[in-house]
């Protein structure tokens, strides 16, 4: 049923309900494919520093025959990399992939705990990291399997002059590497130089093949390698693509701003896609500096953008921001969190652009559903991608009713082949090739998905279901409050209550004002019963509030 009332709503739109999947035999195949095609557009900026695609292409060959011919790494070996939106990047990447290896992605802020888990649990046998956080990596490697360690500077890519300029500055002047030691560690650039050498030997890879190892934290336990393979990736681009293609975003010149860190399945699935239409991608290396970023942006006549919710109220904060040229702009898509409609109406205000809120994890490559430039509707996630199915199940697994809360299950070629080494722990989730995504969804009657939260943020007070997604929603919506976070704590009588974390730009607010605006928007059950002033509230790498620090505090 579900299935045919998203197919009815995607073809009323013009959006295709399958796509070929099978377009390319692995990913190496769509890398050669946007090179040809593209081979003198620029492909990414970071740092003043622009890769053309023909340059990606000799850059990342020259990685691929380093680590074939120079290394022990065979084909199916693990290779982390642990860097931020910088150009080498792309290269690594991709001259990884050439090589036949499987990429780790890994944060560059990881604790030297979380660096071993992750080195240990992936077997991974070469690394690749950047000298400015190379501290904690240092004193976490002699406990890892990890052999061969290639480590870049910021500016390795510049020409020499800009080079031995940049990464002095950075060294020496602005002191932003650290001291550490890393024995036998090889040089980026040497490593480059080395596979000149010789062109890399073609590896065959089929869709199947594992090609990344995404970490995720999943809904418990520690974290745990999500394996996406060719097919996965491959697959996820060729979906989203499609709905890039209903934003009118073409292969003619297009810019995608990127503050997002590639090495989070979010911004490193939005790459792969708008490489496939010869973009050209400017990285932002630190989004959190936004007067930095600002600066960068003013540089450029960007169409797209790529961001989160966080993200987007702090831009519309800035004042530098609100004076840049948006008439280019035709894409802003938001995904990693809950998108408030606050958020979306101030960008709209200050841009000219609606932002299209999507949905996906990281189990799911990522993209499950995204709001159509053609039938964009705020507060959904819009309509599951091309060759996707959902269905919405109840506590004893059956599917509910239309326009009722349930789990949100997905089955389709963007779902993982599983978790590395953890078949219990895969079982749980997929079932009768079904994933079971954590998240509490409801169907409108054309096919809108709305996530009403994840089941462990849910909060029960004396019986009823209170979703913070939602009470979040409004409360941000207060003209004094930047932003909110909700959370579960206990309560003798209604076994959980509502506390309401808050950063504010108005010293007067105070709790009374804000559970008043609360009254007036929502039912008694669903009122914080207790507000906590902050000056902010923790967030992930990426920009994710996390609700458990609060939780926990």
């Amino acid at each position: 049923m579900l299935e045919n009332l998203i197919n009815a709503q995607r073809e009323k739109l013009g959006l295709p309900n399958e796509v070929d999947v099978e377009v390319y035999g692995n990913i190496t195949e769509a890398f050669e494919d946007a090179v040809s095609q593209f081979r003198d557009r620029p492909a990414y900026t970071s740092v003043g520093r622009t890769l053309t695609y023909g340059e990606l292409d000799e850059l990342s060959a020259q990685f691929a025959s380093y680590l074939q011919n120079h290394t022990n790494l065979k084909s199916g070996d693990r290779i982390a990399i642990q860097l931020p939106n910088i150009i080498q990047y792309p290269v690594v990447f991709f001259g990884a992939i050439r090589a036949g290896l499987i990429v780790v992605n890994t944060n560059p802020l990881y604790s030297r705990r979380e660096l071993e888990h992750q080195f240990n649990d992936s077997g991974a046998k070469a690394l690749v990291i950047l000298a400015n956080v190379a501290d904690k990596t240092a004193e976490a490697l002699p406990a890892t399997g990890i052999e061969t360690v290639i480590l870049t500077e910021l500016a390795d890519l510049h020409s020499p002059l800009k080079r031995l300029l940049i990464n002095n500055v950075v060294k020496y002047v602005k002191k932003m590497v650290p001291k550490f030691s890393i024995p036998g560690a090889i040089p980026f650039n040497k490593a480059l130089a080395m596979g000149r050498q010789q062109s890399p030997k073609p590896v065959e890879k089929c869709l199947d093949d594992v090609v990344v190892l995404q970490y995720t934290g999943g809904t418990t336990g520690v974290a745990k390698g999500a394996m996406l393979s060719h097919g996965n990736i491959l697959a996820n681009t060729l979906q989203s693509a499609a709905i890039f293609k209903d934003y009118g975003f073409t292969q003619d010149g297009e810019i995608m701003i990127q503050p997002l860190p590639l090495y989070h399945i979010y911004a490193f699935l939005v790459s792969m896609i708008v490489m496939s239409h010869g973009c050209h991608v400017v990285l932002i290396p630190n989004p959190r500096d936004l007067p930095g970023m600002v600066k960068e942006l003013s540089k450029w006549q960007f169409t797209g953008f790529c961001g989160l919710n966080t993200l987007f109220v702090g831009l519309c904060n800035n004042a530098a921001f609100r004076q840049l040229d948006f008439s280019r702009l035709k894409m802003t898509i938001s995904g990693g969190m809950a998108l408030t409609r606050d958020a979306e109406a101030r960008w709209h205000e200050v841009t000219g652009s609606h932002i299209y809120e999507g949905y996906g994890l990281t189990e799911t490559s990522p993209v499950v559903s995204v709001n159509p430039g053609s039938g964009n509707r705020v507060g959904t996630i819009g309509l599951p991608v091309a060759s996707t199915q959902v269905k919405l199940l109840d506590s004893d697994g059956n599917e509910v009713p239309l326009g009722e809360a349930g789990e949100l299950c997905v089955k389709g070629p963007q779902v993982m082949q599983g978790y590395w080494q953890c078949q219990e722990e895969t079982e749980k989730v997929i079932k009768d090739g079904w994933l079971l995504t954590g998240d509490v969804a409801v169907m409108d009657a054309d096919g809108y998905l709305k996530i009403v939260d994840r089941k462990k943020d849910m909060i029960l007070v004396s019986g009823f279901n209170v979703y913070p997604n939602e009470l979040e929603d409004v409360v941000s919506q207060h003209q004094d409050i930047v932003e909110c976070a909700a959370v579960g704590v206990a309560d003798e009588k209604t076994g959980e209550a509502v506390k309401l974390f808050v950063v504010s730009k108005n010293p007067q607010l105070n709790d009374k004002m804000v559970i008043d605006h609360c009254r007036e928007r929502m039912a008694a059950y669903k009122v914080p019963r207790m507000v906590e002033f902050r000056d902010e509230l923790p967030k992930s790498n990426v920009g994710k509030i996390l609700r458990r620090e609060l939780r926990d505090s």
